[in-house]
C-alpha cells in the first residue's frame, strides 16, 4: 500500500517513453495465454483436488445491461426480455450442481461477488431464485462478504431490499464521470441525484462497504471533470473508490469504436487527472491501495494492506485470500491450485454446453511452478510495490538463479529509473509505482509488446 500518492515522471520525453502496453496482472499467466489444452476434464479433475474444508470463492458473470456504455470492457449486452434473464439463471443453477458433483461436496464459499454485466438487471424474483440455486450447491452461510457490482440508474429500492434480505454486505456503484459531456461521448448518462438516490437505500438498508467506481482518461473528459465528479461523491463518503484509467482497446471491443479516438487525453493528460484525483483523496482521508484502489483507514481492504494481506484477483484488488476461485457464467474464469479455466465467452456456446449438461469450459492454463513462483512475484509488486525475491524462491523450492531471464529484464526497469535492487528486494521506485505493470512484466516470460493485447500502463 502507498502511504500517499507519487507523481510520475514529469518529462513529456519520458512519459512517451514508459506509456507502454502491458497486462493489468489479475491473473498470471494472464488470460491470454490460456488454450483449448485445458478443457472440461482438467476442469472436473482440478476441483475433485480442492482440499476438504479450505472455503472458495465464488464469482457469478451476470451479462446483461439495460443500456451499453461504449467505454466498457466487460462482456455483456443490452437485454429487455425478462425471459433471457430468468433462463440465465436456471442455466447457473445447473452449472453450479455440475461443479459441486465434480468436487464431490458441497463447497463452502467465503465470498460471493455477483458482477457483470449488471446484476441488477434480474428482477428481485430472478435475484432470489439465484440464490436459491447457489444455496443447493455451495454451502453460503459462512460467507463474510457477499458483493455485487451495480447500475445506479437501474437499481431500485425493492431490488436492495431483495440482496440485503440475502445478505449483500459489499456495494459497487458505476459512477466513472458526473459531466454530462463526458458522459454524453460515453453513452452513460446518469446525473449524480440517481448516485446518491442508490447510496441512500443501500446505506439505509444496512449493506457496510460501498464502493464507487471511477474513470479517468474518457473521452472530453479533464482534470477539472474528474475533480468535479470527486467533489460530488465524496460527499457520500463511500468506504472505497476504484479509479481505472480507461482501456481504449477497440480491438478486442468493438463498441468502442463508437468512440472518438480523437477526443481522448493524451498520456500527459491521463496522467494529471490520475494525480490530481490522487492527491484529493488523499487530502479526503483515503489511503491509496495498489495502482487504482483507496480506501477509509477503517475499510478492511485499507486494513489488509496494513497487514501485508493485501490479494488480486480478477474483481481487482481485495482482501479475500482464498486460494480457489469458483467463476459460474458467460466468460467467468476459475483458479485452483492447478490452473485457470475460463467458461465460453459467447453465451450462446455457455448456455448450448451447460444444457448439455457439460460444464461449460473454453479453455485455460495448467500452471508449472515456475508459474506459481512468479505468480506470487508479481502479486507482491502489484499489489505491495515491492517483493523478497530470495524469500519467495525459498518457500516454492527454488534458487534465485531460476529467475535469471527475469532478473536481466528487470534490469532494463532499474536502468529506466522505475525499480531498485538490493540483495534479492526489489522495490519500485516512487516515479515506478505507477508503472509497475512494466516491472511486473519483467516476471512474465510470456509477455510480448509487440502483440499489443493489452492497455496502456497509463
Amino acid at each position: 500500500m502507498t502511504a500517499q500518492p507519487v507523481s510520475a515522471p514529469a518529462s513529456d520525453a519520458n512519459l512517451a517513453r514508459l506509456d507502454r502496453n502491458a497486462p493489468r496482472y489479475t491473473s498470471f499467466p494472464t488470460a491470454a495465454q490460456f488454450t483449448p489444452a485445458v478443457g472440461e476434464a482438467e476442469a472436473r479433475r482440478w476441483l475433485a483436488a480442492l482440499p476438504d474444508g479450505e472455503p472458495v470463492s465464488l464469482y457469478v458473470h451476470l451479462p446483461f445491461c439495460k443500456r451499453l456504455c461504449w467505454y466498457c470492457g466487460c462482456n455483456t449486452r443490452a437485454v429487455n426480455r425478462r425471459e433471457v434473464i430468468s433462463s440465465y439463471v436456471e442455466l447457473i443453477g445447473a452449472e453450479a450442481r455440475m461443479t459441486a458433483e465434480a468436487a464431490g461436496r458441497r463447497l463452502r464459499v467465503a465470498c460471493l461477488h455477483l458482477g457483470g454485466g449488471t446484476p441488477n438487471m434480474l428482477s428481485p424474483e430472478d435475484l432470489n431464485r439465484l440464490f436459491d440455486l447457489l444455496g443447493s450447491a455451495f454451502d453460503l452461510d459462512a460467507a463474510d462478504e457477499i458483493a455485487a457490482e451495480l447500475d445506479p440508474a437501474t437499481l431500485t429500492e425493492a431490488w436492495v431490499q431483495a440482496a440485503t434480505d440475502r445478505g449483500l454486505t459489499r456495494a459497487s456503484l458505476g459512477v466513472q464521470d458526473l459531466s454530462p459531456v463526458v458522459q454524453q461521448a460515453v453513452n452513460r448518462i446518469e446525473p449524480f441525484g440517481v448516485v446518491e438516490r442508490a447510496a441512500g437505500w443501500l446505506r439505509a438498508a444496512g449493506v457496510r462497504s460501498l464502493n464507487l467506481d471511477l474513470m479517468y482518461g474518457l473521452p472530453e473528459q479533464g482534470v477539472r471533470d474528474v475533480l468535479r465528479t470527486l467533489d460530488q461523491v465524496l460527499t457520500l463518503r463511500p468506504d472505497r473508490i476504484a479509479l481505472f484509467g480507461y482501456a481504449h482497446v477497440p480491438w478486442m471491443k468493438p463498441h468502442q469504436r463508437l468512440i472518438d479516438e480523437t477526443r481522448l487525453p493524451d498520456t500527459a493528460q491521463r496522467l494529471a487527472q490520475s494525480q490530481a484525483a490522487a492527491d484529493k483523496l488523499w487530502d479526503a482521508g483515503y489511503a491509496a491501495i495498489g495502482i487504482d484502489h483507496f480506501a477509509l483507514p477503517s475499510d478492511s481492504l485499507a486494513r489488509a494492506a496494513r497487514a501485508g494481506r493485501l490479494h488480486r484477483n480478477f474483481q481487482g484488488y481485495t482482501d479475500d485470500g482464498s486460494e480457489a476461485l469458483i467463476g459460474l457464467g458467460a466468460s467467468s474464469i476459475s483458479r485452483t491450485a492447478e490452473g485457470y479455466w475460463q467458461n465460453h465467452t459467447a453465451e450462446l456456446a455457455w448456455r448450448t454446453t451447460v444444457a448439455e449438461k457439460c460444464l461449460p469450459v473454453a479453455r485455460g492454463v495448467q500452471l508449472t511452478q515456475g508459474d506459481r513462483l512468479r505468480a506470487e512475484i508479481i502479486e507482491r509488486l502489484m499489489c505491495d510495490f515491492a517483493v523478497d525475491l530470495l524469500a519467495v524462491c525459498a518457500s516454492h523450492g527454488a534458487g534465485l538463479e531460476m529467475l535469471r531471464p527475469d532478473l536481466l529484464r528487470l534490469a532494463v526497469c532499474e536502468a529506466e529509473g522505475l525499480a531498485a535492487s538490493d540483495h534479492g528486494r526489489v522495490q519500485a521506485t516512487p516515479a515506478g509505482r505507477r508503472f509497475v505493470r512494466l516491472i511486473a512484466a519483467a516476471f512474465d516470460p510470456y509477455f510480448d509488446a509487440a502483440a499489443n493485447r493489452h492497455a496502456r500502463v497509463s
